[in-house]
């Protein structure tokens, strides 16, 4: 993993955290999104929109409904913003 994905990685987890009310210490770069509890359609929209807005990017559905960890979601981004 790079420097600015791993910056991404970091990035996302606490993002995450925020929109579910999780704690930053239980999510890993493994973390599969789907399992943590408070997740749903409506919050991974929020998340996603939260990522978008804090990268100025705009991802692709189908590259960010097609993973499902939060390493994935950090790679997704890595390659929208060029790193």
């Amino acid at each position: 993993m790079t420097t600015a994905t791993t910056e991404i990685t970091t990035s996302v987890i606490e993002i995450v955290a925020d929109v579910l009310g999780a704690d930053v210490a239980d999510l890993r770069p493994d973390t599969d999104l789907r399992t943590v509890e408070g997740a749903d359609s409506i919050k991974v929209l929020r998340i996603i929109a939260r990522i978008e807005q804090r990268y100025d990017v705009e991802l692709d559905d189908e590259d960010v409904f097609g993973v499902s960890t939060v390493e994935q979601v950090a790679t997704v981004v890595a390659a929208a913003v060029g790193s």
